[in-house]
């Protein structure tokens, strides 16, 4: 071990090198099922340099690297080595924003930067980042992106990966790289910057979009040393609307009318159980307020930027209570039983401590997919059949609807809160995580981020290609270093 920490410490420094029990058990697990590993140590590099260094150290004595970004707690098992005596690469040191710039609305950041660092850097210079629901707030930027992390505003997302545009990395084999029109030039950032570019085209080298390889990938292929993200300005006024019903189905073609008139900005479906578990203080709270929440809520954010924002605001406000009035329906200023401040607070902020999704019974497991919306009453239905066949509380559910892609696809998203100190509890809830996903994969749910368990059923439904993304990780990571096992590898 001795010789281990010396070897490290000669890339990255003895101060970022750990190998104190304490420390390497806080990466041999997470709030997933997946089996608990502990690593061997833990590395901080600082640079892209040092990472580069890390890599061909890596491949030179055979020693599996995981990369990490974002603090804990983590939930699908991605970080928790798979193979004995890896090394965490946690880029948290890396954290510094390179650039921002308001006339084409672009930043570029490196892994470590978080959603509670980046939100004043931007707002600094009137930008906002469009992000995940409630993020953590030491989450990555970079990582939540790479992973796909459903974002809130669908007309803003333009493709999946959206915000992302290029990217640095290093592949498995050691070779530095840039994605998108970054990797059309051989000048570094700051000469590309000073020439007028804004790494704004994620297209590229040539006519190969290898950004698309990194996402989803769970640092199988390459560690990504920096970003360019498309940024927006922060809107002039903005108000938040609601419309509340008692079934799904009652907010089918609603949604997708309002994503296809590209209305509004933020547009999310919920149910009681999951707005009660976003916006309470504890779980107690939880349980009480979502008592009192309507059964499923559409919230939907109105901005106004640039030119006259208020009557912006107005004029799409007329045009969203047309379509609503039209099926039926009312839109609303407030949710009955929870103050629009708090809900509010949610799209707009990080998460607080202790994380939101913890504080009902301390542990959750989400199953999650893509799907088109109106499958979205089938595969609840499936997860309730579920639940009652394991005697798992169906209140318990909360559900999570998400346009993507500019409403093309939906993420949907079961949260199953448990004990994790509860032995029964605990067994229940895996259990029921299993039979669900496998019942839910066997109707058509599409998982596009195959975590721990999901890999398997995943990529052995197609088998050319298993075949073809084995191929390119035998060309990237020949040496197979990088969060090996992971996926289909």
């Amino acid at each position: 071990m001795e010789g281990l920490k010396q070897a490290l410490s000669g890339v990255v420094g003895d101060a970022n090198v750990f190998d104190d029990p304490a420390v390497l058990e806080s990466y041999a697990a997470d709030q997933s099922f997946v089996l608990p590993i502990r690593p061997k140590a833990v590395v901080r590099p600082g640079s892209e340099d040092e990472v580069q260094a890390l890599v061909v150290w890596a491949n030179q004595t055979g020693t599996p690297l995981v990369p990490v970004s974002s603090g804990a707690p983590h939930f699908y098992g991605d970080t928790v080595p798979s193979a004995p005596g890896a090394v965490m690469v946690d880029l948290s040191r890396m954290n510094r924003v390179l650039k921002i710039d308001v006339r084409d609305r672009m930043a570029v950041i490196e892994p470590g930067v978080t959603y509670e660092q980046l939100r004043p850097a931007l707002a600094a210079e009137g930008l906002m980042l469009v992000s995940p629901l409630a993020p953590r707030a030491d989450k990555s930027v970079v990582a939540s992106l790479l992973e796909r992390q459903p974002t809130l505003v669908p007309r803003m997302n333009y493709a999946l990966p959206e915000p992302l545009r290029n990217m640095g990395v290093v592949w498995g084999d050691g070779t530095r790289f840039s994605t998108g029109e970054s990797g059309n030039s051989v000048l570094d950032i700051d000469a590309q910057w000073n020439a007028g570019r804004r790494l704004t085209d994620p297209k590229g080298p040539a006519q190969t979009d290898f950004f698309r390889l990194l996402t989803g990938a769970q640092g199988t292929l390459g560690i990504v040393t920096w970003a360019s993200v498309r940024v927006q300005l922060i809107p002039g006024a903005k108000k938040t609307m609601f419309v509340t019903t008692d079934t799904l189905d009652d907010l089918v073609d609603l949604s997708y009318r309002l994503t296809r008139l590209r209305v509004g900005d933020e547009l999310l479906i919920v149910n009681g159980t999951y707005l009660a578990a976003l916006v309470a203080a504890d779980g107690a709270e939880a349980v009480a307020l979502r008592a009192s929440l309507p059964a499923w809520t559409l919230i939907i954010g109105i901005a106004g930027r640039a030119l006259r924002p208020e009557q912006r605001v107005a004029v799409a406000e007329q045009d969203i209570a047309a379509e609503v009035a039209a099926r039926g329906l009312k839109l609303q200023n407030a949710v009955p039983g929870v103050a629009k401040s708090r809900i509010e607070a949610a799209l707009e902020g990080v998460a607080p401590e202790p994380h939101w999704k913890l504080r009902a019974k301390g542990a959750v497991a989400d199953i999650f997919f893509h799907t088109v919306l109106e499958n979205a009453p089938g595969y609840l239905a499936t997860m309730v059949d579920a639940a009652v066949a394991h005697k798992y509380p169906v209140a318990d559910v909360g559900v999570y609807l998400q346009p993507q892609h500019q409403g093309v696809s939906y993420h949907m998203e079961f949260s199953l809160p448990y004990a994790a100190d509860d032995k029964a509890d605990a067994a229940r809830t895996r259990a029921l995580y299993s039979d669900a996903s496998t019942r839910l994969m066997a109707e058509g749910a599409y998982f596009s981020r195959p975590y721990g368990e999901w890999a398997d059923p995943v990529y052995n439904r197609d088998a050319a290609a298993k075949d073809a993304l084995r191929t390119v990780k035998a060309i990237l990571d020949p040496n197979n270093i990088l969060n090996p096992s992971k996926l289909c590898f």
